[in-house]
């Protein structure tokens, strides 16, 4: 059964001295000014960040920042451009792979919140005939089955194959959670097909937009990645930990989905939100995997962390009390399909800094 909050048994892991969060701060929407903290000035201590550098460097890092309160504290490059032409800085963008779904799953509130689609609704109701299932098994796989990984769909094969044969039934909707990536890259169809624009049309004037965010969408076989510059990745992590307003301005306003988005969204994965991974639960499941895996995702980060994660390390933490943002991007840092073990290796190095 789907449910909509946090499991009761699943409590943050303790934090050790957390910095209390302060007045956040909006760097403007347009031009690069950006304010800045010293380490000083929170007691954290400068003599460990060359360490986490190189821990960094050697994960073939391009691009990490910790922001608090909306201010950079620590910006590192590393390494070249995607066409390792020159070297890689705050213009370069890069791809977000899978923490793009942070995105979608925020424009779908906001598509809710406009009164385009409800999460509650068939899919089929805004994509038609679109897996090769019964006409009764498809109806009852809804929008939010989608954002919570709960489809139901056979993700045995090409799981990023969104083609209609590609799409098997394998368990009743909501009784299964498993990372299938074609379900999720659907939602663009339902938000097209909903708001009567494109995704990206209405993504760039919904959320890119209004707070300030470069970037873009593009097509890589069948999945649609987002790609930007870190900062503007730190611009929507700053819209997170304000709970969706950006400044005086309201982006979304729904505050129950917002609440859903960065909680427990089902009973099988704890550790899963609407598309958004949570920290601090007793238990965590991985793509690729049936089972679970009897710890929090980061043992080393605060336990309530909510997490973009994305292929070879793409990384938006945020630790909501603190006012904390965390960015990672580059290339594979290791062999695993989801680097988890690196983010919580990357979270004890900066737990050294900021002690």
């Amino acid at each position: 059964m789907l449910s909509a909050c946090s499991s009761n048994d699943d409590q943050p892991n303790p934090t050790p001295d957390p910095i209390p969060g302060g007045e956040l701060y909006f760097p403007p929407v347009n031009g690069s000014q950006w304010e800045t903290m010293s380490l000083k000035s929170l007691g954290w201590d400068s003599t460990k960040v060359g360490d986490l550098y190189s821990f960094l460097d050697d994960g073939q890092t391009r691009a990490f920042l910790v922001l608090k309160d909306g201010k950079i504290v620590l910006e590192h490059y590393n390494g070249k451009d995607l066409l390792a032409l020159t070297d890689f800085d705050k213009t370069k963008v890069w791809y977000w792979a899978s923490a793009g779904k942070t995105l979608t799953s925020f424009l779908v509130g906001q598509a809710q919140e406009d009164g385009h689609l409800y999460i509650d609704d068939p899919a089929s109701k805004y994509m038609g005939d679109w897996a090769d299932v019964t006409t009764e098994q498809l109806d009852k796989i809804t929008v939010r089955h989608q954002l919570t990984m709960t489809s139901g769909l056979d993700d045995s094969g090409d799981g990023f194959c969104t083609d209609r044969d590609c799409l098997k039934f394998k368990a009743e909707p909501g009784t299964r959670w498993a990372y299938h990536n074609a379900p999720y890259t659907l939602l663009d169809s339902v938000v097209q097909n909903a708001t009567k624009q494109s995704f990206d049309d209405y993504f760039n004037s919904k959320l890119r937009d209004p707070i300030g965010m470069d970037g873009f969408w593009r097509y890589s076989g069948y999945n649609h990645v987002y790609y930007s510059t870190a900062r503007a990745m730190a611009r929507f992590g700053i819209l997170i930990l304000n709970k969706g307003v950006w400044d005086n301005t309201t982006i979304l306003g729904d505050e129950q989905y917002y609440k859903q988005m960065i909680n427990t969204s089902q009973d099988i994965n704890h550790s899963y939100g609407y598309l958004w991974w949570l920290n601090g639960k007793q238990s965590h499941m991985l793509p690729g995997f049936q089972f679970k895996i009897q710890k929090p995702i980061a043992p080393n980060a605060p336990g309530e962390m909510i997490a973009g994660m994305g292929k070879n390390g793409q990384l938006l933490n945020i630790i909501p009390s603190q006012n904390l943002i965390v960015i990672r991007m580059g290339d594979n840092p290791d062999i695993s399909l989801v680097p988890a073990k690196f983010q919580d290796e990357m979270w004890a190095k900066l737990n050294a800094v900021m002690k």
